[in-house]
C-alpha cells in the first residue's frame, strides 16, 4: 500500500451504477407487492403477510434485519483492532435460537397477536404495555439512526461519495417499499440484501486471498499480530471480549432481539404453521453463521493486508468504521463496479435493518397506541399502517443526524440494545416463565431494571473502561512508505485505540476518576443487558411475593407450557420407544394384554394362576 493510494478513493460510474441497481430492486419489490397485494385491505395483511409466509424467506429475513452495515463495516475492523474473539458470538446465536424457539415462540404463536407488547396488556396491564411500547420506539428510533447515518459517514469519508445524499436516497428508498408493500415487500428484499451483502464480503476476502497469496498467510499474520486470540477464559466482567463476556452477555443481548424484539417476532409468527416458525429460526442460525464467518475473516484480511502500516495510526482514515471501505478502495479500486458492489452490501445492510425496523414501529403504534383507543374500519387502519410506515421513515432519516454524537457504532448499537432490551426481557420472561407474577411487579420490575441499565450505561459512556480492560492490540506504522507528519508517529498509537465511545474524561488520569468508575462503569458493555433483564426479573418476583402474587394464578396460554416445549415431545418419544422395547420382557405389567394376544390358551393355563387353578 502506499502513500498517495488515497487519490484512487473515488467512485467511479460502474460503482454508481452497481449501488443505483441495488436501490432499484429493492424499491420494484416493494411496487411488485403492492400491486400483487392490492385486493387485501387489512392491516393485518399489510403488517404480517397475512400470516401465509413460508420458513426459507422468512429465516433469510431474520438474519438479515440484524446483520446491518454495523456487521459489514465494525465486524471486521473489532477483529483489527481487538481480535477474532467476537468469533465466539457464534455460541451465543445457537443458544439464542433454542431460548427463543423453546420458551418465547409457542406462546407468542398460541395468542397470534400482531403486536408483541400486546402480550404485556394480556398477562399484566395497559400500564406495562404502554411503558413497554414506549422503549421499544426509543430504542428502535436510537438504533435506525445509527444504521442509517453509520455506513453513509465511513464511506463518504473514504469514497468521496456524498453523505447527505447517501443517506436521504436510502432512507426514501427504504421508506418507499415498507409503505407500498408492506412485511411481505420487507421480507423479499432482505432476501435480496442478504445476497449482496454476501457478494460484498465475499468479493473483499476473495481479493485479499489473492493479493496475500492464499488463506493460510492470512491467517499466520493474525496468528503472529495476536489478532486469533480464542483462548481468552478470564472471568474478570471488566474485560470488554472474552469468551464469558460474549457468550453470556451476547446471549442475553440477542435474546431480547430474537425473543421478544417486534421487529423479529413479527417475522416468525407470520409464518404459516409453528413448524415453519421454528424451522425459520434454524435456517437463519446458518445465515448468522455464514455472515458472522465471512465478517471476522474480513478483519484478518484487513489485519494481512495492513499490518506493517496502519492507516488509521497514519491518520488517513479518521475512525475505525473507515478502514473496510478504505481497504476496498485500495485493492479492489482498479476493478470498476467491485467498490460499488461492497457500498451496496453496507447499505444493503442498512436498508434491511430500517426496513423492518419501519415495519414493526408501524406495526406496534397501530396495535397499541391506535386500535385501543379507536373504532376504525381494516380499510382505514390498513391506511394508517402505510401512514405510520411513512412518518416513521422520515424520522428516522432526522435521526440519523443525532447518529454522529454516539461513538463506536459496534459499541453504540449494542449498547442501545443491552439498556432498553435487557428490562424488556426480564419483564416478557416474568410473564411466560413465572405464574405468580403480578402487574405490580412487573411495572416496578421494568421501571427498576431501566434504571439500573441507564445507570451503568450512561456511566460507562462519561467514564470509559481504562485501556487494560478493553486491551486494544498494537498497531504499526514502521512499514508504510510515506513521509509522515510531526503529528503522527508511532509513540501516540495509545489515543487511537481507545474505545470510540465519546470520551469526556481523560483516561489515563485514574486517581481523578470516582471511585464506580474503575469498577461499575468499566463493566463490559455486553453485560449491560443481564444487569437489566436479571433486576427486572429479580424486582418483579418480589414485589409480586409482597404484593399477594402467589393468590394469583395466570391464564395456562399466556406462560409456558411443558408441551410447548420440543424437549417434552422429544422425552415423550423416547419413553414411548423405550416402553414398546423393554415392554416385552416386563412379565409383571399388561401381562394378560401382552401374552394373551398371541396364545390365549398358553397365557390361561400356564400364567394365570388364579384363573387356571384346577378345580377340587
Amino acid at each position: 500500500m502506499s502513500g498517495d493510494s488515497l487519490v484512487a478513493g473515488s467512485f467511479m460510474i460502474a460503482d454508481y451504477v452497481v449501488f443505483a441497481f441495488m436501490l432499484l430492486v429493492s424499491a420494484a419489490v416493494g411496487v411488485y407487492f403492492a400491486w400483487a397485494d392490492r385486493s387485501q385491505r387489512s392491516s393485518g395483511d399489510f403488517l404480517m403477510g397475512g400470516r401465509r409466509l413460508t420458513a426459507l424467506p422468512v429465516s433469510l429475513s431474520l438474519t438479515a434485519s440484524f446483520m446491518s452495515a454495523i456487521t459489514v463495516l465494525s465486524n471486521p475492523a473489532e477483529v483489527y483492532r481487538y481480535g477474532a474473539c467476537i468469533g465466539f458470538y457464534g455460541l451465543s446465536y445457537i443458544m439464542t435460537m433454542v431460548v427463543t424457539s423453546e420458551i418465547f415462540l409457542p406462546v407468542f404463536y398460541r395468542l397470534a397477536i400482531t403486536s408483541t407488547y400486546e402480550y404485556l396488556e394480556l398477562r399484566f396491564s395497559r400500564a406495562t404495555r404502554l411503558l413497554g411500547t414506549a422503549l421499544f420506539i426509543v430504542q428502535t428510533i436510537l438504533y435506525t439512526g445509527i444504521v442509517i447515518y453509520a455506513p453513509a459517514l465511513a464511506l463518504n469519508q473514504v469514497t468521496g461519495m456524498d453523505l447527505w445524499g447517501a443517506v436521504i436516497s436510502t432512507g426514501v428508498v427504504c421508506t418507499f417499499y415498507c409503505t407500498m408493500g408492506g412485511l411481505k415487500a420487507v421480507v423479499w428484499t432482505d432476501v435480496f440484501q442478504l445476497g449482496v451483502m454476501l457478494a460484498g464480503f465475499l468479493s473483499v476476502i476473495i481479493r485479499s486471498v489473492v493479493l496475500q497469496g492464499g488463506i493460510i498467510p492470512i491467517i499466520s499474520d493474525s496468528q503472529q499480530g495476536g489478532r486469533v486470540n480464542f483462548m481468552d477464559f478470564d472471568t474478570n466482567p471488566l474485560r470488554r471480549h472474552t469468551f464469558w463476556t460474549i457468550t453470556i452477555g451476547g446471549t442475553f443481548v440477542w435474546v431480547s432481539i430474537y425473543g421478544i424484539n417486534q421487529a423479529q417476532v413479527q417475522r416468525y409468527i407470520s409464518c404459516k404453521s409453528i413448524t415453519h416458525a421454528r424451522l425459520s429460526l434454524y435456517i437463519n442460525l446458518l445465515g448468522l453463521c455464514a455472515i458472522l464467518l465471512c465478517s471476522v475473516f474480513a478483519g484478518m484480511c484487513l489485519f494481512s493486508v495492513f499490518k506493517n502500516c496502519d492507516p488509521w495510526t497514519a491518520g488517513l482514515v479518521s475512525a475505525p468504521d473507515q478502514l473496510m471501505p478504505y481497504l476496498v478502495m485500495d485493492i479492489l479500486g482498479n476493478y470498476p463496479g467491485l467498490p460499488g458492489l461492497f457500498v451496496a452490501a453496507a447499505y444493503s445492510g442498512s436498508l434491511s435493518t430500517v426496513s423492518s425496523s419501519i415495519n414493526a414501529l408501524a406495526a406496534v403504534t397501530v396495535e397499541d397506541l391506535i386500535k385501543p383507543y379507536t373504532n376504525m374500519s381494516e380499510k382505514h387502519l390498513s391506511w394508517i399502517s402505510k401512514g405510520m410506515s411513512l412518518s416513521y421513515g422520515v424520522l428516522c432519516i432526522g435521526m440519523a443526524g443525532l447518529a454522529s454524537l454516539m461513538g463506536g457504532i459496534l459499541q453504540a448499537a449494542i449498547s442501545i440494545f443491552g439498556i432498553i432490551g435487557g428490562p424488556l426481557l426480564g419483564v416478557f420472561t416474568l410473564g411466560i416463565l413465572c405464574p405468580f407474577a403480578n402487574s405490580k411487579g412487573a411495572l416496578s420490575g421494568l421501571v427498576s431494571g431501566l434504571a439500573v441499565a441507564l445507570w451503568v450505561g450512561i456511566g460507562a459512556q462519561i467514564y470509559p473502561p481504562p485501556l487494560e480492560m478493553t486491551r486494544p492490540l498494537s498497531l504499526t506504522t514502521e512499514g508504510c512508505n510515506f513521509t509522515t507528519t510531526d503529528s503522527i508517529n508511532f509513540n501516540s498509537t495509545v489515543l487511537p485505540t481507545q474505545p470510540t465511545s465519546i470520551n469526556t474524561a481523560p483516561v489515563h488520569d485514574i486517581d481523578a476518576r470516582p471511585l464506580l468508575a474503575n469498577s461499575w462503569y468499566s463493566l463490559s458493555y455486553l453485560y449491560f443487558s443481564p444487569i437489566g433483564t436479571l433486576i427486572t426479573i429479580s424486582v418483579g418476583l418480589l414485589v409480586s411475593l409482597i404484593t399477594g402474587g402467589l393468590k394469583l394464578r395466570a391464564e395456562s396460554k399466556l406462560t409456558l407450557k411443558k408441551e410447548d416445549t420440543s424437549l417434552y415431545h422429544l422425552f415423550r418419544c423416547f419413553k414411548d420407544r423405550v416402553m414398546r422395547r423393554t415392554g416385552e420382557l416386563n412379565l409383571t405389567r399388561d401381562r394378560e394384554k401382552k401374552t394373551g394376544s398371541t396364545n390365549p390358551a398358553f397365557c390361561d393355563v400356564e400364567l394365570d394362576l388364579t384363573k387356571g387353578s384346577i378345580p377340587t
